[in-house]
């Protein structure tokens, strides 16, 4: 981030995913919580996972990998006592850095219809600076996040923006959704916010057929792309499922689907059965 290029964070859902996305030489990994929410409720993310839930999960993709893995803490579920506890539970899960939004309670995801109600701005602030108070870790990184440009205009998104930057928040993340004006937005965020700036890729529209140093080049220094994993797996399941039913067996989509091999390659069986090696010894 303080090197000036941006920094690409494609979406996972779970340990699994992170691998596939270590293995593929990024940066960075994230854990969506829409996903999270998909994958172990089979629910939106319209507030049902709680941080009990989430922490826990992101400490096994944490584990998983070497790469830092950012998270969404949604709003740090609840007021700014739980904040604290929130962040000492993330630090604790290995997790690098989370985000909190300013919604009210029960929360929504940003990319769903309609807009989204924020609690007061100061209120907002004194979370973020709870969060800042929280971390034992100098580098755990704190991302401040507003739903407020739906319901209250550009403008005020981006002085909230700016007041949880000096509320001491490392990242500023406006969400956004798809529009003509999108691109024109992205640029008037990160003129305006002193510090970097993270985008919602999945907010669409002409920003999804960008290039990551395209977005770059609109001073955004944070990607993330929160449905890659659960939008391309979902995919590739129905695929697989359809196939099932109509055939009998998964011929049509077999080269699809990964084979045994590469399946225990991504899990990393070579490793374990090298530490058997070296360590499994019969008396």
């Amino acid at each position: 981030l303080a090197s000036g290029e941006i920094v690409v964070a494609p979406g996972i859902y779970d340990a699994y995913g992170a691998r596939f996305v270590a293995q593929a030489g990024f940066e960075a990994v994230y854990m969506t919580g829409n996903g999270v929410s998909a994958s172990l409720l089979g629910r939106p993310d319209v507030g049902l996972v709680d941080l009990t839930l989430l922490s826990q999960h992101a400490h096994r993709a944490a584990a998983a990998v070497d790469i830092p893995l950012i998270c969404d803490a949604d709003t740090g579920y609840g007021n700014a006592v739980n904040v604290r506890r929130t962040v000492e539970e993330f630090e604790a899960a290995g997790v690098a850095a989370i985000h909190i939004e300013d919604q009210m309670s029960p929360k929504r995801c940003g990319q769903l219809p309609g807009a989204r109600p924020v609690i007061g701005l100061k209120e907002a602030t004194g979370k973020i600076e709870a969060a800042v108070a929280a971390k034992r870790d100098a580098e755990f990184i704190i991302i401040a996040r507003t739903d407020s440009a739906e319901s209250r205009g550009l403008d005020e998104a981006i002085s909230r923006a700016q007041t949880f930057i000096k509320a001491g928040a490392d990242v500023a993340f406006v969400e956004i959704k798809a529009g003509p004006t999108i691109l024109d937005d992205l640029k008037r965020i990160a003129d305006a916010v002193p510090a970097p700036c993270l985008v919602n890729v999945d907010a669409g529209g002409k920003m999804a057929e960008l290039t990551a140093d395209e977005i770059g080049a609109l001073g955004m220094r944070l990607a993330i792309y929160p449905g890659m994993a659960r939008c391309a797996a979902g995919f590739a399941i129905q695929a697989a499922c359809a196939a099932l039913k109509r055939d009998g067996n998964t011929a049509a989509v077999r080269e699809r689907m990964l084979s045994p091999q590469q399946y225990n390659a991504a899990l990393g069986l070579d490793e374990i059965e090298a530490w058997e090696k070296k360590y499994l010894q019969a008396d």
